[in-house]
Formats: structure tokens, sequence, C-alpha cells
């Protein structure tokens, strides 16, 4: 319950429920959003992450099973394939009702995420058209769709400040990339596109994770260092969308990324790798799609939204009208709500 899209979706709910009648609480391995939920009031339990393993997966459900023992709930609803597993092996007792929202694994991975899933879930949830097809062809039968929304932030941000922390004049432009350091996120390809730019202009990594030592020494061998800043994991993502003009994510796969719909929803353009749910995010308008791996193309598109206010305006008004239209935080409670007490035989 740190940083991340699932994380944020996780929170959003928790924190809303309330309104639509539920009374929730998030088991998960801790993080500054699992704190935050805690001051609120919502019930927090402590899981370790499985982490792929045997010994790892039963330590988790074992948590699990302590979790649901204590606050009693009537249905559960996991996060991913492996929350489904540990939560159908901490559930067997009770024989509790088990939704899955499955936010996406990369391309080699669905077949055995298939086999997982129609094991463990009653209902699976995709969040983006492209991965309910996939795990249609995977052996999956009839996923629901519910694309993730964006929940609002209600502090206003003053932009100068934020940007005089880090060292950056008003008139400097900087590209955000909210992402976590891992291989997914293909930040190499990123730091490569970078390396093509005028050196007026700072890329914020915003994130942390495995690669970051890889990533640094590349940045070095690519002569960026100057002009790369590693700001490691972040809970004050909002504020530094304020103070960016342009997010840009160059991942391999990824389901509905919540990045890329907090950017336009704060009307920040978007340079994104064309990809099933980044692809669905911005049909909308608010970004420009590039092809995966093309470091080229993605430093084109960085360089003319970066030096172009009027174009960042026109795509940052796109952005926020798409994300009003089609990842309203409401219909996705009340799409979610209908789901699950559809679960409990409709009963509330």
């Amino acid at each position: 319950m740190g940083t991340g899209g699932a994380e944020a979706l996780v929170a959003g709910m928790a924190r809303t429920g309330g309104r639509f009648g539920w009374r929730s609480a998030v088991a998960s391995g801790g993080g500054h959003r699992a704190e935050a939920l805690r001051a609120l009031g919502v019930p927090t339990f402590a899981v370790p992450v499985a982490r792929r393993r045997a010994t790892g997966v039963l330590r988790a459900a074992a948590a699990t099973r302590v979790a649901i023992g204590s606050f009693r709930p009537e249905v559960v609803l996991a996060h991913n394939v492996s929350a489904s597993l540990v939560a159908r092996l901490a559930a067997v007792p009770r024989r509790l009702p088990l939704l899955t929202v499955f936010h996406g694994v990369p391309d080699a991975d669905y077949p055995s995420a298939a086999r997982v899933l129609r094991r463990t879930s009653g209902t699976v949830v995709a969040v983006a058209d492209a991965t309910a097809d996939r795990l249609r062809a995977a052996g999956v039968p009839d996923p629901v769709v519910i694309p993730n929304a964006v929940f609002p932030q209600s502090e206003r941000v003053d932009r100068d400040a934020v940007r005089a922390v880090h060292g950056v004049g008003r008139d400097v432009p900087v590209a955000l990339c909210p992402a976590r350091l891992e291989p997914q996120k293909r930040h190499d390809v990123l730091l490569e596109a970078w390396a093509r730019l005028d050196p007026d202009a700072v890329l914020w990594l915003a994130g942390d994770g495995s690669r970051r030592n890889v990533l640094e020494k590349l940045a070095a061998d690519l002569g960026v260092t100057d002009r790369v800043r590693f700001l490691g994991n972040r809970c004050d993502v909002p504020d530094l969308l304020a103070a960016a003009d342009v997010t840009v994510l160059t991942s391999d796969w990824e389901g509905m990324p919540l990045a890329v719909l907090e950017s336009l929803a704060a009307g920040r353009p978007v340079v994104a790798t064309d990809v099933d749910g980044v692809r669905q995010a911005l049909a909308g308008g608010g970004g420009v799609v590039v092809p995966p791996r093309d470091p080229e193309a993605t430093a084109v598109a960085l360089r003319s939204l970066l030096h172009d206010p009027l174009a960042r305006a026109e795509l940052g008004a796109e952005g926020r009208a798409s994300v009003r239209r089609a990842h309203d935080p409401d219909a996705l409670m009340l799409s979610y709500d209908e789901l699950l007490r559809g679960a409990l035989g409709g009963e509330r």
C-alpha cells in the first residue's frame, strides 16, 4: 500500500465506500497509503508479501486468515493474481465470496494467471477492455470490465514552490515519470530518449525499485545525470504533477495505469507507449502514444510538447474532459457496489 496504481485504487475505494454502505478493511504489506487509511479509521491488517514463493504464500494466507477472523467480512476483494491465491487459501474455511481485480501481467504470464484465477476467484474484474480480451483468450470466462478511475485530490498546490524545492526554475521544461523502477516500466528507453533532447529540460523519476542502480549508471553513461532527478518513492505525486509540464510512461505493458489517469485529471498531457490500457485511457484525448521500446519516437513526442505551451494546454483540457467522461469515481464505485451485492445474492 505504497506507490502504485492498484494501491491508489484500493485506498480510494476504502475511503469512499462508506457513501455506498460499505464498511471496509484493508489487508496489505503496509505503506504510506495504509497509514493514511488507518488515520481515517479504516481497519488495516499486516500481511507479508507472498512474492510467488510457496512459503511466502502460506505465510500471507495465514495472516490474511487472521484478518478475516478479526474483521469478519461478507465478501473479499483481491487485487491481482497472487492476492487472489492468498485470499482463497485464507477464506476456504469460511467459504467467503471472492472477487479478483486483475490489473495486468506481461503477455507471457497470461496462461498461468488464467489458471490461478479460474481456480480461486468467483468473479474476475479487468480494468481495461484489452486486458479482458487477453483473459478470455487465456481461458477466463466472462471477465467483468470496470475501468479504473481517479479519486479527487482536494489540496491546491503552489507550482512554483514545488519546483523551488527541487531546484527547478519557473520556466524550465519538466517531464515527470511516476513509475516504479522495475523492468516493466522500461526507464532505460526513457533515459535513451532523454539523451536525445535539448539540455534545458529536467526529468523527474518518481518511484523506486530494483533497477535504480542500473538506471543511475545508465544515466551517467548517457551523460544526462545533471538533468535527471531520481526522487525515490513519493507520497506527493499530486504536487509533482502540478509542478511538471508533461507526464511520460514508457512501459512494455500496462493494465489501466492510474499514473496516466491522474495526469489527465491534473491537466497534464501524457506521452506513453501504445499498450493495452494506455491506449484506452488516451482514446478520449489528452496525450500522445508512441511505439514501445522506441527512444526516438518518445524523444520526438516529448520535444514537441515540452516546448509548446499551447499544445500542452489543448491536450490538458482534452484529458480533463476525458477523465470526467470515462473514469468517474462514483461510476466506478456504483459498478463495484452492484458486483459485490450480486456476489452476496443482492443483499445489503
